[in-house]
């Protein structure tokens, strides 16, 4: 039985953030992400305590349409006071941290994060 030799792999040097940098899209790209992960934050903590979109838009003092453009997790466009109150109506409190870029050599963590905290 002889070992067939593997193929050298032909992805060499690059980063998925560099390639984002060279398109122009990274800053798009982490804000998107950044809103889907809190936009199923919220779903999960309405989940949890059973609040329904009515029930929140009422204490939220908004629109059901609102709340619906706060929870679609491709709408980017929604303000930090926004985002801070609907946490806050879960009891939450809205987190943001801003870091320095990780070398290149090591693992990358994200440059900005936002979590909700219990």
């Amino acid at each position: 039985m002889s070992k067939e030799k593997q193929p050298e792999s032909i992805h060499t040097g690059s980063t998925f953030e560099s390639f984002l940098e060279e398109e122009g899209i990274r800053n798009e790209v982490e804000g998107a992400a950044i809103k889907r992960v809190l936009a199923w934050q919220f779903e999960q903590a309405m989940e949890k305590q059973k609040k329904t979109k009515q029930t929140m838009a009422r204490e939220l003092k908004t629109s059901r349409s609102q709340l619906d453009r706060l929870l679609d997790p491709t709408n980017t466009a929604v303000s930090l006071e926004t985002l801070t109150r609907a946490a806050n109506v879960l009891g939450k409190r809205l987190v943001f941290e801003i870091r320095d870029h990780a070398p290149v050599k090591k693992p990358r963590t994200h440059s900005a994060t936002a979590t909700i905290e219990a």
